[in-house]
């Protein structure tokens, strides 16, 4: 499988992000970079509960990860 471009990756972001961030545990959303593809990374308070979304939407992996942002 060819490696995802990151501006392919923004793209599906984009269709989904308020979706995601509208799910219980869901903190953040963006695209990064790994290896020599693109993925979608969404913050979760706990990694471990993933929040219904799967690990590849539309062809570009997601990454969750655990983080939780406050106001500083």
């Amino acid at each position: 499988m060819p490696s995802v471009t990151l501006e392919r990756a923004s793209e599906v972001k984009a269709r989904h992000e308020q979706d995601w961030l509208k799910r219980d545990g869901v903190t953040g959303v963006d695209v990064g970079q790994v290896g020599d593809g693109a993925v979608i990374r969404v913050y979760v308070r706990d990694p471990a509960k993933p929040p219904g979304i799967p690990a590849e939407v539309d062809g570009v992996p997601v990454q969750f990860i655990g983080r939780t942002f406050g106001l500083h």
